[in-house]
């Protein structure tokens, strides 16, 4: 056996062991193979199972990296550079294709690295009979896996591996494997099958000569660039689009045709004025240059001009194509390796054109994204709206030039601004990226550069701003309110949500913009803010209106603008109709466009603010290009040799060179950093008619090295001609310190010394003495004023009006009662425990005097005696009346004998114990506490110190109030809970009804009182409701007991005498067995 068949052996033995097959390891022998016919499936265990099954931490990491990089179970990776997508030929499934790969260099017969260098097919195809016909030639093994099939073969020194489902996998795969040298169909792998003519508009894939390729360090720069040309390329086929212009030399476009999509989506709606008149501008400058016989004659300059969708990431993704025929290699320039079904002769693609120069972007951001990978290949770009001042550095942005001056200067002007205005204290705002952040850099550094203006904050809005994000962004500048002035470096669309806050934010007139070229002279950021926008100043690079665009735009219709994809997008939006197409429908709502709409006469118009420099951007190439054509073709009309192709680095030194009048008028050129000269217009947004609804913008300066500014010309919010002071430091007032700003030393801010502190001096606070308060203006301080509850007070008038009228009617029912002591009624009412009830309706009554009385030792003392005395003496009798005539009828139902303690005396004593509980604890607390009267200046310490007072009070708190209270009020529940019980007893049997219903009524008073009193223990009214409040309760509770229990006895006592008589003794049937009532005590009262 050769060494080649030991080594082949060995491997087809591994990998039957690798799929989880048996093998005979001691005779080396490999399974039988399936014999035709045989319809058992293989194990169910596959590579890919097999390979889950290996042990170890590394395997498991090497199987994560075979799923990242999409190897198929048992497929080693293979060697070399990974080609880009567009290497591989999407053909539809059921046709053939075999991908040959280029073979390494030889290795030595036998070595382990053998195999994996000799020469390599990767086979495409469809599934089904193709996959059995090859099966049936080569005889080889497969396994199936979902709709993936994988084989694995090795004969005479070559493998080959089968993918099914090539349309879907093939790019995938192919994208992972070396760069392909030819491609070809391979009908012999499907001999059942005809092969499939290519869909419709389908070419065959070549790669087409490729130019001297870079060398040393950016030799492999097209191959890292691969991945994401064809990333690029899938976002141009799915609907990115171009402006596409045939010529002799091509020159790029980036302008943002659309706004910033949300989230998920790359473009947002269409942006009129940036966008389409932009473009259109660039398209009006080619067909000048284009129709001008002096400015290089015989070439013609053609476009692709791309959206950036107000994104860098995007534009990057758009701008690679300018790169594309620099990257793409050119095959091997055989077309005879190029082998087709049926003899077709092979279809090459459409070479992509070389771009020479690109216009744009407009973003700084944007632009230093792009001018990173033009450098590249050294490919020239200018900018017409760029300004930020990092893209100045020649070191890292050598490629870069632009016809708008840099922030630098555009900083510096507006520094000048603000300090013609009198203004030191300022705030800036900028938006996330390189030309607000870099635009704020520079105000800063010059600012602090020439002294003088010092920044209160600088505020950044997110690139992606959150909703709420411009309110929070408003709620931080008016932390610093003196800084009326605000430098804004920031993109229109953030300025007009800015606007849009601070209207929210009712603070319109309060803020004084200054802002820079991206506000210039636009309409869109202060569309229907205007009154936010007056008086904001604003500046912008020094330009004119182009009449001859004007012309060109204005006739500018469907019919003779189709080069323009996005143009009927724009009229859509700019006359807001829909254009309708076979196929879909209009919406009904929205008006149908005819077509004979007029651009400035069924629209509004007005030139967008660097059309100016888009022109002069595309003649400052044409310029270079033409000083070129003069130097390397010297009387040759059209292109020479020497040109084709263009230089980069030779076209930027004519680039640089150039000076020429612009479009306006003014003289373009560019410095050694590739950066116009700064001329800047000065504008102020003011109200006309003195309506602050509509306004415009009026020139008030210009900016060229030096300021000139008409301050006499300036308006402000509100009709004012004085500038308004936006100042870093003004004097504190009285009552106020200073409290230095952290590494700003000219500025600081005044703090008031609010709540109790004083000034002590001009840097310190200080707060009152406890029992003091601060005067008015926080300059020192003075005693608090003390307050009571006095008998003037409005607070007293109610409670002290309730006492006196119980205890006129208390001192009626006691008369009445001792007049006719004897009468039926009296008697049968328990005279005893009457007097002892009525003496504690009394005592409620009379503890009023003692709260509302000015606090003192004595009454102190009273209120802690009296306060729960009275309620505990009239609940303790009622108690003892209703327990008695509970414990009559239950003792009746069971025997005859009369239950203990039912006679007058008994009940006095039963009264009088339970009242002596309520003294005993009230002596013992002022044993050990003696009363006193305390100055509260705490309870009403209100935020406000002009409100605060001291209260006089007995040293007694809210619980020990209630603590007073609290025996009495179980007197109370305990009585209720009795004369429930009792509520069965005929109603005729002393007062046992009237006694229930006056312990219900009790109870809800005193149930409406708890949090009445204790919810109002934070008002700053607290000594007055509490103290009323207690007092009323304690009125009304004995007042239902007065009115309930005695004031019907009265009233016929003394207005009907006739019923106050005896009646016979009515035998009942729960006294029938009950013992005789007590001597001198009728069961039954007389009607």
């Amino acid at each position: 056996m050769t060494t080649e068949s030991r080594e082949t052996e060995k491997h087809n033995r591994k990998f039957e062991l690798r799929r989880g097959r048996p093998t005979d390891v001691k005779s080396r022998k490999p399974p039988q193979a399936r014999q035709p016919g045989d319809k058992t499936q293989p194990p169910a265990t596959s590579l890919w199972r097999a390979s889950l099954r290996e042990p170890g931490r590394g395997r498991r990491r090497r199987r994560r990296q075979r799923v990242e990089r999409g190897l198929l179970p048992g497929q080693r990776p293979l060697p070399g550079p990974r080609p880009p997508a567009e290497a591989a030929w999407a053909r539809t499934p059921g046709a053939g294709a075999r991908l040959a790969l280029p073979p390494s260099r030889p290795a030595r017969r036998g070595s382990r690295t053998s195999r994996a260098r000799s020469p390599r097919h990767l086979y495409l195809g469809a599934p089904g009979r193709a996959r059995d016909a090859a099966d049936r030639t080569a005889g080889k093994r497969n396994t199936q896996r979902g709709d993936v099939w994988g084989r694995r073969h090795q004969a005479s020194g070559r493998r080959a591996l089968w993918i099914c489902h090539c349309a879907v996998l093939n790019r995938q795969r192919l994208a992972q494997l070396a760069r392909p040298t030819f491609i070809y169909c391979s009908p012999e792998l499907s001999p059942s099958l005809e092969p499939r003519a290519p869909p419709p508009g389908a070419q065959r894939v070549l790669r087409p000569r490729s130019p001297p390729q870079p060398r040393g360090p950016m030799a492999g720069l097209p191959a890292l660039l691969a991945p994401l040309l064809a990333l690029a390329q899938a976002g141009v086929a799915g609907g990115a689009g171009s402006v596409r212009l045939a010529g002799g030399l091509t020159l790029g476009g980036l302008f943002p045709v659309h706004a910033r999509g949300a989230a998920g989506r790359a473009c947002g709606p269409l942006k009129k004025e940036q966008g389409v008149h932009r473009l259109e501008a660039m398209l009006y400058a080619l067909d000048r240059v284009n129709a001008d016989p002096a400015l290089l004659p015989g070439v013609r300059l053609g476009a692709r001009l791309l959206d950036t969708c107000s994104r860098d990431t995007y534009a990057l993704e758009q701008a690679l194509s300018f790169v594309q025929a620099l990257i793409r290699g050119r095959g091997d320039g055989d077309e005879a390796a190029v082998r087709c079904p049926g003899g077709a002769p092979p279809l090459r693609a459409a070479p992509p054109e070389r771009v020479v120069a690109v216009v744009g972007a407009s973003a700084s951001s944007v632009s230093i994204m792009v001018a990173n990978v033009l450098r590249l290949f050294a490919i020239p770009q200018i900018s017409y709206a760029s300004t930020a001042p990092e893209l100045s550095d020649s070191t890292r942005y050598d490629f870069f030039s632009r016809v708008v001056p840099p922030d630098s200067y555009q900083a510096q002007a507006m520094v000048d601004i603000v300090r013609a205005l009198g203004w030191n204290y300022v705030s800036t705002l900028a938006s996330e990226g390189n030309y607000g952040e870099s635009g704020v850099e520079a105000f800063v550094q010059i600012s602090r550069e020439a002294g003088g203006v010092c920044i209160a904050q600088s505020i950044k809005i997110p690139r992606e701003p959150k909703p709420g994000e411009f309110n929070k962004v408003i709620r931080r500048l008016m932390e610093t309110p003196n800084a009326r002035g605000i430098i804004i470096f920031a993109n229109e669309d953030d300025i007009r949500r800015v606007l849009e806050a601070a209207r929210q934010a009712n603070l319109t007139g309060h803020f004084l913009w200054v802002g820079s070229d991206s506000w210039g002279a636009k309409i869109s950021p202060v569309l229907n803010l205007e009154d936010v926008a007056v008086g904001a100043i604003t500046i912008l690079p020094k330009r004119a209106s182009i009449d001859g665009f004007d012309q060109y735009f204005m006739t500018r219709s469907l019919e003779n603008n189709r080069r323009n994809i996005w143009f009927a997008e724009f009229w859509e939006e700019n006359f807001n109709c829909k254009l309708t197409s076979s196929g879909t429908q209009s919406d009904d709502s929205t008006r149908k466009c005819t077509g004979e709409e007029r651009i400035g006469r069924d629209s509004a118009y007005e030139q967008e603010g660097k059309v100016q420099f888009v022109i002069d951007a595309v003649y400052a190439i044409a310029h270079a290009l033409h000083s070129m054509h003069q130097a390397l073709c010297p009387g040759h009309t059209g292109l020479c040799p020497a040109m084709e192709p263009t230089d980069g680095r030779t076209l930027l030194q004519y680039i640089r060179a150039v000076r020429f009048n612009g479009s306006a008028g003014t003289p373009v050129m560019f410095n050694e950093n590739g950066d116009a000269p700064g001329r800047y217009d000065i504008f102020q947004y003011q109200a006309t008619n003195g309506s602050a609804g509509s306004g415009g913008y009026q020139a008030v300066g210009q900016w060229a090295e030096t300021l000139r500014l008409d301050v006499e010309a300036l308006q402000w919010s509100g009709d004012l001609r004085e500038v308004p002071a936006s100042q870093c430091s003004l004097p504190c007032g009285p009552g106020e310190r200073k409290k230095m700003v952290k590494g700003v030393p000219c500025c600081w801010h005044c703090e008031a010394c609010d709540g109790y502190r004083f000034q002590v001096d001009e840097f310190t606070c200080e707060a009152c003495p406890g029992h003091m308060r601060p005067t008015r203006n926080h300059t020192g301080c003075r005693p608090t004023p003390v307050v009571r509850l006095s008998w003037a007070s409005p607070w007293a008038a109610p409670p002290l009006l309730l006492a006196v009228l119980g205890i006129m009617a208390t001192t009626t029912v006691v008369a009445t009662f001792v007049r006719h002591n004897n009468t039926p009624i009296v008697r049968a009412s328990g005279r005893e425990l009457s007097y002892v009830l009525l003496t504690g309706i009394f005592l409620i009554y009379a503890i009023t005097f003692l709260m509302v009385a000015e606090p003192g030792a004595a009454v102190c003392a009273g209120r802690r005696l009296f306060l729960g005395l009275g309620t505990t003496l009239s609940y303790s009798a009622l108690l003892t009346k209703t327990n008695r005539i509970y414990r009559i009828f239950e003792q009746g139902k069971r025997s005859v004998t009369p239950p203990p303690f039912i006679s007058p005396t008994s009940q006095l004593v039963i009264t009088f114990s339970l009242t002596s509980v309520q003294v005993v604890g009230v002596m013992a607390w002022l044993g050990a506490q003696p009363p006193h009267s305390v100055i509260d200046y705490e309870e009403q310490r209100t935020v406000d110190p002009e409100q605060a007072r001291g209260v006089l009070k007995c040293d007694m708190s809210d619980l020990s109030l209630i603590g007073c209270l609290g025996y009495s009020l179980l007197l109370m529940v305990t009585c209720t809970v009795y004369a429930i019980k009792a509520r069965g007893v005929p109603e005729t049997f002393n007062e046992a009804k009237p006694i229930g219903f006056t312990m219900y009524t009790t109870c809800i008073v005193w149930l409406a009182f708890v949090p009445i009193f204790f919810g109002t223990a934070q008002s700053a009214e607290k000594i007055y409701i509490q103290t009323t409040t207690l007092t009323v309760s304690l009125s009304l509770s004995a007042s239902v007991s007065l009115g309930m229990l005695y004031v019907p006895k009265t009233y016929v006592i003394l207005f009907h005498p006739e019923q106050n008589v005896q009646k016979r003794k009515r035998s009942l049937k729960a006294t029938s067995t009950a013992a005789a009532p007590p001597k001198g005590e009728d069961t039954e009262a007389p009607k």
